[in-house]
């Protein structure tokens, strides 16, 4: 790594945007003053002025007291995090060949900063002397668990190894970080290679006219003539639950789950076992005999027990739903094939479509009208105000990292600056799938000072055309309700220290937020707020909310046995106990076997393409999104008790939960706004199990 000097720093700070203040609304980031070339020389900056503060904190002749070292080292490190913050949302968002060559740099000499740190006896030392006195000390609860991340960041990081071990620990979370990364960029790439021309009429039978006619403009992106489709969601879905055309939902379907193993360049088989084998030597060095018995203590299930109890009791619960859910698509699918007709993967979203649509009378082109984008977004800001006293205000002075992108400022009803929010609606090459929720800055106080964050949430979804507006789906909405969601955790955030702030909670704790906004998408008073055709300006119709909610349980069951396997498929990688050398596709296939409704399907594989837990930071937390479907259906069942749109109880969700963010256990915070622990009994209710 190459040393700046001080005098070097004086010349970067009045170039290097990272350096110095930002003189911009809000200390808001100068995206149009950052270029690549900024990165290393601030990384490599920071790093030098950490760990001169570090030393600082080591040197200090006084003995250890909360201050003088807790809150010393929660402090320290401020430019890496300025630049950290930028680079690696950027890296997901707004990526291109020269941040992600620089990322396979950058990454495993932070991981080595970051270890060095932690493994300091000297620095560990005086930790444990504070730990070890807190009885004495006059510490809040906030302080408390400051205090115990810390501890046990210096446990997990190997502070108690010997020297042997601590190096061995280095170079596997150093190799960790850069083989995550290389995963899904992999991943990235082999999304971003595969695209579908159709040129015959024929082959669109069955597509509605907003899906024609947003592939019709994305050839057109791409100087091609035709009918362009590739995997991005807001193509690869419709297609799927719409085209006639079975060998093209094949050829869809099988190009989306063959990711990372082709056995090319970007082939993520040989990755997947790297990453299972690194980690399990790293809880085997931790002392545990498997990796998610580590990663587990720091949650609200503990162990690998719970999680099964969890799994095991959903499964036998929803599974027999879901097997007869199946059996009804294939008898209807027969019934408009032939009696011999085999459902396949490639069918289930045509088909289930259909099967909805003769159910209910209910479907995407019937309701997209009146989900006009910027319409919903209104909505959602009204919701916010309705239930936290948010309002938002576009601010066009605020620097973008991209033309889609908008930033507003939010202030409560009294005027005071609540947050920034950035928005990011649509895909793009240099933009990862899925949709998430992440922060440019956190919250905290300093000085007396509220320092308020910049929160920001990424979608994709389908962008506008010549003739329309981006009109979203219902499974869109309730997306942008889930990240919004996420967003308010991050928002509304009031605590001391910004690594306690907002979502900076235990991984089965963060998705309650954002999961029980989604409960709202359903409700006629907000619907109403927005739900406006889009040419006629006619509110939805009630016929269609009622419909809706009829068909809100429609293949519950298929569903949840869906992500069940995802959890058993995480839960098996990170229970493993001896080093894999197998087939990846083999232990797939034994380690959700019994989810499986359908056969295996040859050169495809999950494993390869599964970035929440091989890159997004979900290994052994999968499990989490069930888990906080029970919180979520629990404490929404406390809304419905009171009127969902009840002051006193969202300021009570507000109060417990949202400003709170990690600074107690989410359990005890839980039951301060509950009364008691959650059951699984409102979620079975609410999924007409029960």
């Amino acid at each position: 790594m190459s040393v700046i000097s001080i005098s070097e720093n004086e010349i970067l700070a009045k170039k290097n945007p990272f350096l110095g203040t930002y003189n911009t609304p809000y200390q808001t980031i100068p995206f149009n003053e950052i270029s690549v070339s900024d990165y290393k020389p601030a990384f490599e900056y920071g790093i030098k002025k950490q760990n001169t503060e570090i030393e600082k904190i080591i040197a200090n002749k006084a003995a250890p007291t909360f201050e003088n070292t807790i809150i010393a080292l929660e402090n320290s490190g401020e430019i890496i995090s300025k630049t950290s913050s930028v680079f690696y949302n950027l890296l997901s968002a707004e990526t291109n060949d020269s941040l992600e060559t620089l990322a396979q740099e950058i990454s495993p000499i932070l991981t080595e900063n970051g270890n060095k740190i932690f493994q300091n006896q000297a620095l560990f030392e005086r930790v444990k002397t504070v730990y070890n006195a807190q009885s004495k000390l006059q510490l809040t609860n906030e302080d408390k668990e400051l205090l115990e991340r810390t501890y046990q960041g210096f446990i997990r990081s190997g502070a108690n190894l010997n020297d042997k071990d601590k190096q061995e620990y280095t170079e596997l979370s150093s190799n960790l970080s850069r083989l995550t990364l290389a995963f899904s960029q992999n991943v990235l790439k082999e999304t971003n290679a595969f695209s579908l021309l159709i040129t015959g009429e024929k082959d669109l039978k069955g597509l509605p006219s907003f899906v024609i006619e947003a592939a019709k403009q994305k050839a057109k992106s791409k100087d091609k003539t035709g009918w362009l489709f590739d995997l991005s969601m807001p193509s690869y879905l419709p297609f799927m639950q719409y085209a006639e055309n079975r060998d093209l939902r094949k050829q869809l379907y099988l190009a989306y789950n063959k990711k990372g193993y082709q056995e090319n360049e970007f082939d993520n088989q040989e990755i997947v076992k790297e990453i299972v084998n690194s980690r399990l030597r790293l809880a085997n060095l931790m002392g545990e005999k498997n990796y998610a018995d580590f990663a587990l203590q720091q949650t609200m299930a503990k162990n690998t027990e719970s999680v099964y109890k969890l799994i095991n009791q959903l499964l036998e619960t929803y599974k027999p739903v879901a097997e007869k859910e199946f059996n009804e698509v294939l008898e209807f699918a027969r019934k408009t094939t032939n009696d011999k007709f085999e459902l396949m993967p490639w069918d289930w979203a045509f088909y289930s479509e259909k099967l909805k649509e003769e159910k209910f009378k209910i479907n995407d082109e019937q309701l997209k009208p009146y989900f006009e984008l910027e319409r919903v977004k209104s909505g959602i800001f009204w919701l916010a105000n309705k239930l936290y006293d948010l309002n938002f205000k576009k601010n066009t002075e605020i620097r973008v990292y991209h033309p889609d992108v908008e930033a507003y400022e939010v202030t409560d009803n009294a005027g005071n600056f609540v947050a920034i929010l950035y928005t990011d609606f649509h895909p793009r090459e240099g933009k990862k799938g899925g949709a998430w929720m992440t922060e440019y800055k956190e919250q905290w106080i300093k000085n007396g000072k509220n320092s308020r964050p910049h929160i920001s949430i990424v979608m994709n979804f389908t962008p506008p055309t010549d003739s329309t507006p981006s009109l979203l789906t219902f499974d869109e909405l309730t997306t942008l309700l889930h990240e919004f969601g996420h967003a308010l955790h991050g928002m509304l955030s009031q605590t001391t220290y910004s690594s306690l702030s907002g979502t900076n909670v235990y991984r089965d704790f963060v998705e309650l937020p954002s999961q029980i906004l989604e409960n709202w998408a359903t409700e006629k008073e907000f619907l109403d707020q927005f739900a406006q055709h889009y040419i006629t300006g006619e509110k939805i119709p009630q016929e269609y909310i009622t419909k809706i909610k009829e068909a809100e349980n429609f293949n519950v069951g298929y569903a949840c046995v869906r992500q069940l396997s995802f959890c058993f498929l995480d839960m098996a990688w990170h229970t493993l106990e001896n080093p894999f050398e197998g087939n990846v596709k083999d232990f797939e296939t034994k380690a959700w076997q019994q989810t499986l409704l359908f056969p295996t399907i040859e050169g495809t594989c999950m494993s390869t393409q599964f970035n929440h837990i091989f890159s997004g930071g979900y290994a052994s937390g999968y499990y989490s999104y069930k888990w906080a479907e029970v919180l979520d259906a629990d404490a929404f069942s406390v809304f419905k008790a009171n009127g969902v749109f009840d002051k006193k109880t969202a300021n009570s969700f507000k109060e417990n939960i949202l400003t709170k963010g990690g600074t107690e256990n989410p359990m005890t915070l839980y039951k301060k706004f509950r009364g008691q622990e959650p059951t699984i009994d409102a979620l079975l209710k609410r999924n007409g199990i029960k």
